[in-house]
C-alpha cells in the first residue's frame, strides 16, 4: 500500500474534513453557543498555555491529568527543576471585561467545574464548587478577551483570595478559594506576567518547610 504524502495525511486530520462542516459552519456553531465558546477556548487556553510557557528546558515533563477523575485538579502537571508543580488553567468571564485608563481589567471564575465533596486539613468534609488553597501550585489565567491575544498571568494558590461566603465557617473560608477573582492587565499582585519566579519561591517554601517542619505547623496554627 502507498504510503500517503505530508500533505495528505495533514488534511485527513484536518477536524473540518473528519466532520464534513467548513469553517463557516464551525464558526457560526461556535459563535451561535457561548457555553461551547467558552469550553472550546478554554481547552485552547491550556494548549497554549503548554506551548508558551511549559515548553522551557527547564521543565522535563508535562502531565495532563484525567478530566473526569474528580479527586484530582489541574490542568497540567508538571515538573521543574526535580520538584512537581499543579496549574490550575483559567479564564476570563467575558462579561466582566472592561478597558481603563490603566490598562485593562476583568474577573476569572476560579472554582470547580461541578459540586463535589472536599476534605479540609482538620478532616470534616463539606460539599462545595469552591477549589481548596491546597488543590494546585499555581492559578494560570489567559487574559484573551482582553485583546485577543494570548497571554497569561500567575499567582501562587496562597496568594489568592479567600471565599467569603456568608454559610461557610470562618474555617472553611480560610482554607476555600473565592470563585471570582479580579485579573488586570498589565497584571497587578499577585499576578505576574511569567510563572518561574513563583515556582522558584514556592521551591523555597517547601525547603524551608523540609528544614523546620514544627516550625511551619506553628506557624499554621497560628
Amino acid at each position: 500500500m502507498k504510503s500517503r504524502s505530508l500533505a495528505e495525511r495533514l488534511l485527513s486530520d484536518n477536524l473540518l474534513t473528519r466532520w464534513n462542516v467548513t469553517l463557516d459552519e464551525l464558526t457560526q456553531v461556535v459563535d451561535q453557543n457561548p457555553s461551547l465558546r467558552g469550553m472550546v477556548l478554554g481547552y485552547l487556553a491550556e494548549l497554549k498555555l503548554e506551548t508558551l510557557w511549559l515548553s522551557s528546558r527547564q521543565i522535563t515533563s508535562v502531565g495532563k491529568p484525567d478530566d473526569h477523575d474528580r479527586s484530582r485538579k489541574g490542568d497540567r502537571l508538571i515538573r521543574y527543576r526535580g520538584a512537581d508543580f499543579i496549574y490550575e488553567s483559567k479564564s476570563l468571564q467575558t462579561t466582566t471585561v472592561k478597558s481603563t485608563p490603566e490598562g485593562w481589567i476583568g474577573k476569572a471564575q476560579v472554582d470547580a467545574s461541578d459540586r463535589r465533596t472536599v476534605t479540609l486539613p482538620d478532616g470534616s468534609s463539606m460539599a462545595t464548587t469552591c477549589l481548596l488553597t491546597n488543590e494546585f501550585d499555581i492559578l494560570a489565567v489567559n487574559v484573551f478577551a482582553f485583546e485577543n491575544r494570548w497571554r497569561f498571568v500567575f499567582a501562587k494558590n496562597s496568594d489568592l483570595p479567600r471565599s467569603r461566603y456568608r454559610r461557610y465557617s470562618d474555617y472553611q473560608r480560610s482554607h476555600l478559594l473565592a470563585t471570582l477573582v479580579e485579573v488586570t492587565w498589565p497584571p497587578k499582585p499577585p499576578f505576574r506576567p511569567e510563572p518561574f519566579s513563583l515556582m522558584n519561591e514556592i521551591l523555597q517554601e517547601r525547603m524551608r518547610s523540609t528544614e523546620n517542619p514544627s516550625g511551619a505547623l506553628r506557624k499554621t496554627k497560628k
